[in-house]
């Protein structure tokens, strides 16, 4: 069901996107050569916890964590899993969700640990660009094709890097996931046109290597699947939460608020 959110409704879930933010901006710095991802999972959930808030993502279809942590060629969905420790040079996705008093928040981003290399800055590179050029085409009566195809054209056509198709965003609040279906992929003036109120995911996902196909794997100590690129290329992910309003859309989940400024909340 598609709904639409009141102003006390956004501004709830810019609280909840605003706790959200702070976690990612909490980790990066503690990121390092030999950390175990159990010790992300453990400062995220702590972290939210202590915001007086609640990890979303914890119960749903059964999900026993509250983050997805996502390493090199691993797309999306991957599990923090104890005893796997990061080395130099892998790129890692952390993706979570807030809940705080029943406000809604969801962002996932790209880290590299230890040295970069120019292949991967330049996947990073492509990755935060095309989220953003699929927020400027969030504006109240445009369609969602419209962000999806200033994201295809950008990631495939000018960059030749591989635009996951099967993977979308979505809308959020009350319920992490909710319609309407985003795609990163598509035809501008096409599909839902987008009103004032709606809330949403945009996430794209990026492999490197041109191939925008995923595989399914599996973590065998518990049977949960996630997704790694077809090619086996490293991949990057970023996702912001935004509200589309009449003045455009706004960020939630902002860690840049004087890059964000045109995408941020007014304050009352």
């Amino acid at each position: 069901m598609l709904t639409l959110k009141s102003k006390r409704e956004i501004e709830g879930m810019a609280h909840s996107g605003a706790i959200l933010a702070a976690a990612h901006q909490m980790l990066k710095p503690k990121l390092y050569v030999g950390m175990d991802t159990w010790e992300i999972e453990q400062l995220i959930d702590n972290f939210i916890q202590a915001h007086d808030a609640t990890a979303s993502e914890k119960g749903v279809d059964g999900y026993k964590y509250a983050t997805c942590i996502s390493i090199n060629e691993e797309v999306a969905h991957a599990t923090p899993r104890k005893g796997l420790k990061l080395k130099n040079h892998d790129v890692v996705k952390v993706d979570f969700c807030v809940n705080w008093h029943g406000y809604q928040s969801d962002s996932a981003w790209t880290y590299v640990v230890g040295e970069s290399t120019p292949e991967i800055d330049h996947l990073m590179q492509v990755a935060h660009t095309a989220l953003y050029l699929g927020i400027k085409q969030a504006q109240p009566g445009n369609r969602v094709g419209d962000i999806g195809a200033a994201i295809q054209d950008y990631v495939e056509n000018q960059n030749h890097m591989g635009d996951v198709r099967e993977l979308i965003g979505h809308g959020i609040g009350p319920s992490v996931h909710e319609d309407p279906e985003i795609y990163h992929y598509g035809v501008a003036h096409h599909g839902l046109r987008l009103r004032p109120g709606m809330v949403i995911t945009i996430e794209p996902m990026i492999n490197a290597g041109g191939d925008w196909g995923l595989e399914t794997k599996v973590v065998p100590e518990t049977g949960w699947e996630y997704y790694v690129s077809a090619d086996h290329s490293l991949s990057a992910q970023y996702e912001h939460t935004l509200a589309i309003t009449e003045d455009g859309p706004k960020i939630l989940t902002s860690q840049d608020p004087i890059g964000d400024q045109e995408f941020l909340l007014k304050k009352a």
